[in-house]
């Protein structure tokens, strides 16, 4: 009961973090924090500290805890989670919270343990750990319980990963751990070899969010981003197209297709033919690149579709994993 116990289920993404409880989000934030290097001190998180990237004087470092969906910074990354748990829960919580956090299908012990830990630490009393892509199924309400082929397709900002999931668990599965951020430096790279001009990453997303695609679209969209001229080292803007972004993310997407057909050359015929029969569901921050969706189902011979809440759905599954986790205990680990 709330106000008792809490049961929170928790996305811990490379680049967002977001927190649920039943039906309702609580937060939504970037998983950045801005670090004073001296003191080893956190003076910022989440859109704060991303506002703060390559803005900050030498004395102050702006980072993401975790790289391609694992933690990479311990200590920041239980501190930035206790944080969050506290902000979401209130500063005295005599009954802790039941946390049922996502981590990326196939991640060693080592780095499970990780996420467990940090989860005790943030001031949980339990911590489960559940693969994303399932977690995703459940947040698409997927009939995963039954003897049938579900295909996961989640794109996100540090690992892209494909599952097929059959009577609550995955049959065969890939993680990549490329995701969203691969997209953006393919773009600085073109940026750079095409026009002589250096962008930072920041740019590059705002570019990929605002006129990108991953196939060529009717309407052409264009934007002047400024960068760094190569030569002079002087600001120098340049117009940026949708078929510039098509091109620069061409290579990415690309191994993004290997992936696929690799899980599907290890998937039993009988689940393949489910899946042609009811497509296969992309979700994650990826799958809102324009066009994704018509690029994959070219590529694959699967029809693909987004689902209706793609930024959240597996935080939803979260939530839902841990009210059914006897039912998934074999999916489910506890550190």
């Amino acid at each position: 009961m709330p106000g008792i116990t809490r049961d929170l289920g928790i996305d811990l993404g490379t680049t967002n973090t977001i927190f649920a409880e039943g039906t309702q989000i609580l937060l939504q934030e970037p998983t950045m924090v801005a670090i004073v290097i001296d003191e080893d001190k956190m003076v910022e998180w989440g859109q704060a500290a991303k506002n703060m990237e390559g803005r900050v004087p030498e004395s102050i470092e702006v980072i993401r805890p975790l790289r391609h969906g694992v933690i990479a910074e311990y200590e920041i990354t239980e501190t930035l989670l206790a944080y969050l748990t506290k902000k979401v829960c209130g500063p005295m919580r005599l009954f802790r919270p039941r946390m049922m956090i996502t981590v990326p299908y196939g991640v060693t012990s080592v780095e499970g343990r990780a996420v467990h830990e940090a989860g005790i630490g943030a001031g949980s009393r339990e911590v489960y750990l559940v693969p994303q892509p399932l977690a995703a199924a459940l947040g698409i309400d997927l009939p995963i319980g039954t003897p049938s082929g579900n295909m996961v397709i989640s794109l996100g900002g540090g690992v892209n990963q494909i599952a097929i999931i059959s009577l609550n668990g995955i049959v065969s599965g890939e993680s990549a751990r490329t995701g969203g951020i691969e997209l953006d430096e393919a773009i600085v790279n073109y940026v750079r070899k095409r026009f002589g001009i250096i962008i930072g990453q920041p740019t590059a997303e705002h570019a990929k969010i605002t006129i990108g695609a991953a196939i060529p679209q009717d309407q052409q969209l264009s934007l002047e981003v400024q960068g760094q001229d190569q030569v002079t080292s002087l600001p120098r803007p340049v117009v940026l197209t949708t078929d510039d972004i098509v091109e620069a993310v061409q290579e990415p997407l690309t191994d993004l297709v290997k992936l696929i057909k690799k899980v599907l050359e290890r998937t039993p015929p009988e689940l393949v033919s489910d899946i042609i029969d009811r497509g296969a569901a992309m979700c994650g921050g990826g799958s809102l690149l324009r066009g994704m969706d018509k690029f994959l189902t070219r590529s694959i011979g699967i029809p693909v579709y987004m689902v209706d809440n793609p930024l959240t759905c597996t935080v939803e599954g979260a939530v839902k994993a841990l009210e059914m986790k006897d039912l998934l205990k074999r999916s489910l680990s506890s550190g």
